[in-house]
This record gives structure tokens, sequence and C-alpha cells, in this order.
């Protein structure tokens, strides 16, 4: 898999063991840390790396997907380009568990967003948008107040969404509730009505439709698939 990246200059991808070292890296993450090989690099912590808010943000992360089986899905942030430049990707951290189902690592990606062109900036303030909704979306959010929150007219807001995750911006408050949803399904033994509102659903029946034509599955489907030891 890490041959296969190497491959890919436009996503970073990573391994970390659970003290959030590096043990395996693709090429492209190599060089824009400064480095030449991967030996430079493995068995170093972000901390080592990165400058010191970079750094503890990074940290931040690893360290709710190590403690907390928090998996992270397509957050927007900075990241570091070729000779140190910024620019935006999509994060993705996903906990690493060995037979048992115990935490041993994180495994990730980071995917480089470029508009077209490379002429339009993605504004800083989209970025805390969507970290205010990965945490306020059992509120009565809307597209609306997302835009007025990130400072955007609501159609400029509308087009940056659609181009970054090819969805509207109710898709993808939608998606950020059942995403939250799914993880209290599998990590919890919390009853489903619970579960849908406080996610952000008005009900449990509209929190089932909403989960079915998302997975073709019910609640109570997809929790079964999860034996309770994993859970």
């Amino acid at each position: 898999m890490e041959q296969l990246f190497d491959h890919v200059p436009e996503i970073v991808f990573f391994v970390k063991d659970r003290s959030g070292r590096y043990v395996a890296v693709n090429q492209s993450l190599v060089e824009r840390c400064g480095l030449r090989e991967k030996r430079e690099l493995l068995g170093r912590h972000v901390r080592d790396i990165f400058p010191q808010e970079l750094a503890e943000r990074y940290a931040g992360q690893d360290e709710a997907v190590l403690r907390k089986g928090q998996s992270i899905i397509d957050r927007l942030e900075l990241h570091w380009y070729i000779r140190r430049r910024s620019g935006w990707c999509l994060t993705t951290k996903l906990p690493v568990r060995d037979r048992d189902g115990h935490i041993i690592g994180v495994v990730g990606v980071s995917r480089d967003l470029r508009a077209p062109g490379d002429r339009d900036i993605i504004p800083a303030q989209l970025a805390a948008t969507l970290e205010h909704l990965e945490t306020h979306y059992a509120d009565a959010v809307s597209p609306s107040l997302l835009a007025r929150h990130a400072g955007l007219p609501s159609v400029r807001f509308a087009r940056l969404i659609k181009r970054i995750f090819r969805l509207t911006p109710h898709q993808l408050i939608t998606q950020t509730r059942l995403a939250a949803a799914s993880h209290l399904l599998r990590e919890t033994d919390r009853g489903l009505a619970e579960i849908a509102l406080d996610c952000g659903f008005y009900d449990h029946s509209a929190f089932t439709r909403a989960f079915r034509s998302a997975t073709n599955l019910t609640p109570s489907q997809y929790r079964a698939i999860f034996p309770r030891s994993a859970r």
C-alpha cells in the first residue's frame, strides 16, 4: 500500500504507532517535510517535524483516534506542500486495531484540494465552519446559518461545498449527522431514539429514513453487523 501511494503525489499517506510515531509513509510526505528518504521520517513524531501550531493540531487528532477510537473523515485543514508552502487538504484518519479490537495505531491520508486553475483560494473561515458543524450537528443547523458563520454569501458557500465534497450543504449536514450516529451505533449501547435526538434528527423515524437512504440498512441492522465485543 505504501508503494502504491508513492505514485500518487497529490495524496499524503502515513501509518503511526500507539505513540503517534511514523511507521510507514509515502514519498510525498517525506518531500513535504523537506527530507529525502523515508528513513529520515520513520520513528519521528509530528512535533519533531512540523511548526508548533500545526504539530499540536495533528497530535490532538492522533490522540483522539488512539484513545477514543474516533475516526476523522474528510476534515478540511491546512497542510504543508513542497518547499513548505501551506495549502488546503482533506484529511482522513482511522484507528488501526489488532485481532482483539485493541487500537494499536493510526492510518491516514490527506488529499490535496485544488480549485480549478488554482485561482480560487479556499477561505480559512470555511475550515472553522466545518469544525463548528462537527461539534454542533445536533443544533438547528441550516446552510444559511453555516454560510453566515463562514462569512460567505450563501451561493458562494454552496459552490465551495459542492466543489470540495461533491455534496450540497444540506447533504453535508446530513452526512455529518449520520457519521456521528454511525459512530455511536458502533461504539455504544445507547438507544436509537437517544442517538437520533443527539445527532440532530427530529425523531427516531426521521433518523431511520435518513440512515436507510444513505446505507441501505436500518440503524438496528447496521449495529447488528458489529459484534458487541468490538464496541
